[in-house]
């Protein structure tokens, strides 16, 4: 088990290496000069020695290999260089908006997970049953419906509810507050869009845990353990469900990881300044630096839920261990 952990874990380097090289080489393609959106726009022209300047400032002068080392190195120590738009150390930038974003994807994660695999655990086991059908139902209506369409009605019905019960409508605090700082105003702000992802998010995993428990529950060794006398509790809890996990695992790895950066309409509704929100700023202000910083932070976490996906499915089936 340690040698394989090790292997795993070995793979990060050459893979986060390997992205950066693609990031990097994708970010100088654009068409442009950063320095000359940086002092001005409007089709004049500038001083060649102001372009030189700010070419030094930058870094942009040296080689594109040392810049690459200098890119790579900066990431592995966590300095991602000042934000062009702000004029703010990027890591602070983002240090700001990450928090946001790694509660509400954590919370709506525990949401998800808390619906979809008992609900699709049921759903298999009463097949073709009424339950199973309702089940289906609650799971296609998630897939469907958008999350931000879901966050602007549960909002919408937030209010009329409260208006109807206390006379004056309720709606979350706008400032962010950490949970550490106020645990009941930091939960009414992130609980209603932790909810409305939750259910989106719950859908395709409920779906997928259904469909492997009727694979798994139609494999010989559940016949075997049945014709044994075992109890049917064990059964689904010992050898079935553990076994169905393993794309679940998958499907949730994957969801969580696209929730840190990817959730920029949510944020927009629910007024979160999170992740999704900063990288369109940064895109909109041609900020690169910050850009690319976001980009590399996306496919960072995009490795480490790979990384800690594969480390599950060795505890889930011993045999990958020996792969």
């Amino acid at each position: 088990m340690l040698q394989y952990i090790l292997k795993r874990v070995l793979l990060v380097i050459p893979t986060l290496i390997g992205a950066a090289a693609l990031v990097f080489l994708l970010m100088r393609a654009i068409p442009g000069d950063v320095c000359v959106i940086r002092l001005g726009s409007g089709g004049g022209t500038f001083d060649p020695k102001a372009i030189a300047t700010c070419h030094a400032e930058l870094g942009m002068d040296r080689s594109m290999f040392l810049q690459f080392v200098d890119f790579v190195w900066g990431f592995f120590t966590f300095d991602f260089g000042t934000s062009m738009w702000s004029g703010k150390p990027v890591i602070q930038e983002i240090g700001i908006r990450l928090p946001v974003s790694l509660e509400i994807a954590f919370l709506a994660t525990f949401v998800a997970v808390a619906i979809a695999i008992p609900l699709g655990t049921i759903s298999a086991l009463k097949q073709n049953s009424w339950i199973d059908y309702v089940v289906r139902i609650v799971a296609i209506g998630g897939i469907a419906t958008p999350s931000f369409w879901l966050g602007i009605v549960s909002i919408v019905l937030v209010l009329d509810i409260t208006k109807a019960i206390t006379g004056t409508p309720w709606m979350p605090p706008i400032d962010f507050v950490p949970f550490t700082q106020d645990p009941l105003r930091n939960l009414s702000m992130v609980i209603l869009p932790a909810l409305t992802i939750g259910y989106r998010y719950s859908a395709v995993s409920m779906r997928m845990t259904r469909s492997a428990m009727l694979e798994v529950l139609r494999e010989d060794y559940i016949r075997t353990a049945r014709a044994k006398g075992l109890i049917h509790k064990l059964i689904i809890n010992r050898h079935a469900l553990k076994n169905a996990m393993l794309p679940v695992v998958t499907l949730i790895g994957i969801e969580f990881a696209f929730l840190i950066g990817g959730l920029v309409v949510t944020e927009q509704v629910f007024n979160l300044n999170g992740v999704g929100r900063l990288f369109v700023q940064a895109v909109q202000n041609k900020d690169y630096t910050l850009t690319q910083a976001l980009v590399m932070l996306t496919v960072a976490i995009f490795v480490i839920c790979n990384l800690i996906v594969d480390l599950l499915y060795a505890w889930l089936d011993p045999r990958i261990r020996y792969n």
